[in-house]
């Protein structure tokens, strides 16, 4: 069996947060290898190729310009970019499915069926065909099977599953210094020296221990459960968080104790209105969905409770707004600050900013909302659909947190964004009506110099003294 030539070209389908970023630092570190991210979408790949990138990540600018155009491509010609590559990263979007069988728990495989049959359609040579979307278990064969039974004569196929474990807001951190690469594939011949040439690309920057090789099932599921165990760990807090409001400790005290625990360590334990973004709720459900086609009810019920555990600390905060502003917050203003679903990202699919506005909205409130980088399009986008107001009407998008706040009954702080702790909070205080709240979803801010200010403060885990203010 002959060995896989060197890498030199690399397709990547799907321009997204995970495609993007990864073959951007691929690209930077391998200036030998020829990169291109293609897209259906002209106009993610027109920004791509412009000084506006379509997503915010801390550094990836900076090293796009420095690539683009000399080993680092972005183009919609997809067919092109297959034939000429020797290995192809497949980064579509994995959505939950809201139709048929699964609906609303496996995961929609179409765009990775697709993208198979695309490959196998218009291929002339070997590929190596690497998941990087987050798939369920055993994708990955059913890709190999689809391009197996489309094969072209002279043309093999190696399917390896190769998952990211980015978090947004610290992607190309990660990407350049990685906990690990893990990378799964058949083990057969072919499929050890598709794995090997895979780890080729990686060993340039990352310490060989630094790669771990599996079955591609193993690879698969380990995807799954590192999501599933950053969720479980959030929403374990999150359930601390209302007992200690219930008995007066303080989830913060709580969370450093135990996280001096070697055992246990400290990341993950900052409790806060809820967990959000394309992942967590994602794999969740799917691994609910899989654990449930594999007749394992009981595990099935234990993974369900760590998402259910999220929307009761996402209700139960958006109720608390209410019920502290004398239950009633009909044509009152409340100040959002935040809509992404954590910092450093432009980033708001599944973010509790949204649950949170709704909710308010459907109370009857009017928001003003400010996100240093979500735009009022994608605020929009976000809230239309299922309300039955007018939002036009009822929801400002501001350029500052300060015009945000004018005439503002009550500021809720929904995204931990660096900037929200040193902000002036008694020119906005002088900006509002009175009494003047404030609701620290992600329990970022100083209360004891809010209260002083003359703001009613309530947080996430532990019960302030609002001397003269109850």
């Amino acid at each position: 069996m002959k060995a896989y030539p060197k890498v030199s070209k690399i397709c990547c389908i799907g321009a997204g947060y995970v495609g993007g970023p990864t073959c951007t630092v691929i690209a930077s570190k391998c200036t030998d290898i020829t990169v291109t991210i293609v897209d259906i979408n002209e106009s993610r790949i027109a920004q791509w190729n412009s000084d506006s990138l379509p997503i915010f990540e801390p550094g990836l600018e900076e090293i796009v310009k420095s690539r683009r155009g000399q080993n680092l491509f972005f183009s919609t010609d997809i067919l092109k970019a297959v034939k000429e590559a020797d290995l192809i990263f497949i980064s579509v979007n994995t959505p939950t499915k809201n139709f048929g069988v699964g609906k609303g728990r496996a995961a929609d495989l179409k765009h990775i069926e697709a993208c198979a049959r695309l490959i196998a359609d218009h291929s002339t040579s070997s590929k190596i065909v690497v998941e990087k979307s987050t798939v369920p278990v055993r994708a990955a064969e059913s890709l190999s099977r689809i391009l197996k039974a489309n094969t072209k004569p002279g043309v093999t196929y190696q399917v390896l599953s190769n998952p990211e474990f980015l978090a947004e807001g610290t992607a190309i951190c990660d990407l350049l210094n990685p906990d690990r690469v893990l990378i799964g594939g058949e083990d057969t011949e072919e499929g050890q020296l598709a794995i090997a040439a895979l780890s080729s690309v990686y060993e340039v920057w990352v310490p060989k221990e630094r790669i771990i090789t599996t079955n591609t099932w193993s690879s698969e599921l380990s995807k799954l459960t590192a999501n599933a165990f950053l969720a479980q760990r959030i929403s374990s807090i999150n359930a601390i968080s209302a007992v200690c409001e219930a008995t007066g400790a303080d989830v913060s005290e709580v969370a450093r104790a135990i996280g001096m625990d070697t055992r246990l360590g400290p990341k993950f334990l900052q409790s806060s209105v809820g967990f959000g973004g394309s992942c967590f709720q994602k794999d969740l459900l799917n691994l609910v969905y899989i654990s449930e086609c594999l007749n394992l009810p009981e595990v099935a019920e234990y993974w369900q409770q760590v998402l259910n555990m999220n929307e009761f600390q996402k209700s139960r905060f958006a109720k608390r707004i209410v019920e502290t502003m004398f239950n009633t917050i009909t044509n009152k203003k409340i100040t959002l600050l935040g809509f992404a679903f954590k910092k450093n990202t432009g980033d708001t699919r599944e973010s509790p900013a949204i649950y949170i506005a709704k909710y308010l909205l459907e109370e009857g409130a009017v928001l003003q909302i400010y996100d240093p980088k979500v735009d009022s399009k994608q605020v929009f986008a976000d809230l239309s659909g299922t309300l039955s107001v007018n939002l036009s009407e009822v929801v400002t998008v501001s350029k500052n947190p300060y015009d945000a706040a004018v005439g503002s009954h009550a500021i809720v702080v929904c995204t931990e964004w660096d900037e929200f702790t040193s902000l002036d909070y008694e020119r906005m205080y002088s900006r509002m009506l009175k009494p003047a709240f404030v609701f620290d979803g992600r329990k970022i801010l100083n209360h004891k110099k809010l209260i002083d200010i003359g703001f009613h403060v309530e947080t996430i885990g532990c019960k302030l003294n609002n001397i003269g203010l109850d």
